[in-house]
């Protein structure tokens, strides 16, 4: 059953309201009038059954999805943050001062659950919506692919056959069953073999472990499929299938899986000198030149061809920003399309015989398109797309949406706070205020 927040302009007898205590001109305060909180209400409101004991409000948490993904925080530590601050609590709809989180964080991960993939693209949705009149000043919208990194350990074959062997055990520790064999000690001194295994005095003997490993791995997994009664069977049919992938799988093979917990993840080769191979799912972003919005992100499974991506990330811009570009500049890595949706591909083209006015134009456009390494990387690392600890392919998605958010709703913070400090400085210098006052204001 949805809950319902107390009205913040109801005064108590006895305790004062948040607004009495805090400053009205605090980007926060600024920004949640500007956010249309009733659009959420109207949008997740059908998710929520009409019995049962009232849920948290959806504007709580909805606000403390936000505050998560603009200030960095985990699920745990913005609870922490929305005790101490009477911001955040104001942002989140709250009409006094709580002196306890408004849940528990687990309910953070049940409501990401409960609004799914279309619910993150609706809150993207209102962050570009609040800034919609600087973004019909321009037709171009840049687009370029990143890899959202999956939270596993680095894949090895000898990691992965340890995982295959310990899941075997659980799984028969569960059903009951008999095994002939656990293997515990002997895996530990095979993992010991595996150690500096590309030494060339060691290379032999890693090798011979590695091959024991995996002969183990698949006799656990034959002997589960053997013994395993018709329902369990089927309960633990996909575990078991990827465990068998894992054993037979080779170096060059196709569609291979890098984690038992994770089987979606695939490792995307970049060419970065530093990290040569990052495992999860690729990423397409769409950013509008010149006022850096993020106006459109889509997730794509596997590692794709860019081009092939060009179609499915067009309209997934027309979906969220309800705006059609007439321009759209990516790199060298997008060859082979000139035109996709009715929207014209601009790419970095040797010169022709163009004229000089459109030759200069072109070379503009072509290098705007670097501003969007900046917004990547500032997605990742301030709004916690850096490693997606969120689980599954909605998960993948849900992230990347929620990330690009949060960075749309802190660059709009950034600029509400630059304007009311340069509104101080001119109202200073016109009725004289002192300097240090004015920053005291900010």
């Amino acid at each position: 059953m949805k809950g319902t927040l107390p009205n913040q302009n109801q005064r108590n007898l006895f305790r004062p309201i948040l607004k009495d205590i805090i400053n009205p001109n605090h980007e926060l305060i600024i920004l949640s009038k500007r956010i249309d909180w009733q659009y959420f209400e109207d949008s997740f409101s059908p998710l929520y059954s009409h019995t049962g004991q009232p849920g948290i409000p959806i504007r709580t948490m909805v606000g403390l999805l936000l505050l998560k993904r603009i200030y960095n925080l985990g699920d745990e530590t913005v609870m922490v943050q929305w005790v101490q601050n009477p911001y955040y609590q104001y942002f989140c709809g709250e009409a006094e001062f709580q002196w306890e989180p408004p849940c528990d964080p687990s309910d953070m991960v049940h409501f990401r659950k409960r609004i799914g993939e279309e619910g993150a693209e609706k809150i993207l949705e209102v962050s570009i919506h609040t800034r919609k009149d600087e973004i019909r000043s321009t037709n171009d919208v840049l687009i370029d692919t990143t890899a959202q990194e999956k939270n596993i350990s680095y894949p090895t074959d000898a990691k992965l056959l340890i995982k295959v062997i310990k899941r075997c055990n659980k799984i028969a520790k569960e059903q009951g069953i008999d095994q002939r064999q656990n293997y515990k000690r002997t895996m530990k001194k095979l993992l010991l073999k595996q150690r500096f295994a590309h030494h060339p005095k060691r290379k032999k003997e890693a090798t011979a472990a590695l091959r024991k490993l995996r002969t183990i791995a698949g006799r656990l997994v034959w002997e589960l499929e053997r013994k395993l009664s018709e329902d369990a069977l089927k309960q633990y049919q996909e575990i078991l299938k990827n465990c068998n992938k894992i054993v037979v799988q080779k170096r060059n093979d196709k569609n291979k899986i890098y984690s038992l917990h994770e089987p979606e993840t695939a490792c995307i080769a970049k060419g970065k000198a530093h990290k040569k191979f990052e495992f999860g799912s690729k990423v397409s972003f769409a950013v509008v030149p010149g006022v850096n919005i993020i106006v459109g992100i889509k997730n794509f499974n596997g590692n794709p061809n860019d081009t092939s991506t060009l179609e499915p990330a067009l309209e997934n811009i027309e979906k969220i920003s309800k705006i059609k570009f007439k321009n759209a500049i990516v790199d060298r890595g997008y060859k082979g399309k000139k035109m996709v949706r009715g929207t014209c591909i601009v790419t970095p083209r040797p010169p022709s015989s163009r004229q000089p006015y459109s030759k200069d134009t072109m070379r503009k456009k072509c290098r705007s398109r670097a501003a969007v390494e900046p917004v990547i990387g500032h997605t990742k690392h301030g709004n916690r797309m850096i490693r997606n600890y969120l689980k599954g392919i909605v998960g993948n998605s849900v992230n990347a949406n929620l990330a690009a958010a949060g960075y749309n709703f802190k660059a709009l913070l950034r600029r509400i706070k630059e304007h009311i400090l340069w509104t101080l400085i001119f109202l200073g210098s016109k009725y004289k205020i002192p300097e240090k006052l004015i920053y005291k204001l900010t």
